[in-house]
């Protein structure tokens, strides 16, 4: 075989190139982006798949990580065993989860949650979460609320364990058993 014949036969398509672009687009997504904040959250509501309402009242008291995923997102899916491990770590030292769906309905909520083996809240979205958290465009996209119901910190991309203890941690620390 000449060389211009074995340079040809290992020369990548365009398309084979997009692919690997993408996949390690996807792999080595940029990190997220945390804002620090430090303002009161209007009341916000949300229905969970078994019927229960669940209003940020009933949440006072306690550091709530309000988390906004799909089930088709892969970083949703990535950082989902991250907040529930973080979850069990921490429930009871005040330390809740909510779980809102962007475009789910409750049944294929639920579903998903019990294949997974998660027990903390999930619910789908509506119109008090959208006025609480603004018109959330990416997920996954996380809120911390302090046990006061103030908005402490946002996390635009992924969860992980050490960014969860960092910014939570000091939270639960300030709060009064």
């Amino acid at each position: 075989m000449d060389r211009q014949a074995l340079i040809k036969k290992w020369t990548p398509s365009p398309l084979t190139l997009i692919l690997l672009g993408l996949i390690a687009w996807l792999w080595f997504r940029p990190p997220a982006e945390v804002s620090d904040e430090n303002r009161a959250l209007p009341p916000w509501q949300v229905t969970l798949p078994d019927g229960r309402a669940l209003s940020s009242d009933a949440l006072k008291g306690k550091v709530v990580l309000v988390n906004f995923w799909a089930t088709w997102c892969p970083y949703c899916r990535k950082e989902k065993p991250v907040i529930d491990d973080f979850w069990q770590a921490h429930r009871n030292s005040g330390f809740e989860v909510v779980s809102i769906s962007v475009d789910d309905p409750p049944e294929k909520i639920a579903a998903w949650m019990k294949d997974k083996g998660y027990a903390f809240m999930a619910a789908p979205t509506n119109a008090s979460v959208a006025a609480a958290f603004g018109d959330v465009s990416s997920v996954p996209t996380s809120f911390i609320v302090d046990a006061d119901g103030h908005l402490r910190h946002t996390v635009a991309g992924q969860l992980h364990a050490a960014r969860l203890e960092k910014l939570v941690l000091p939270l639960l620390k300030a709060t009064p058993p």
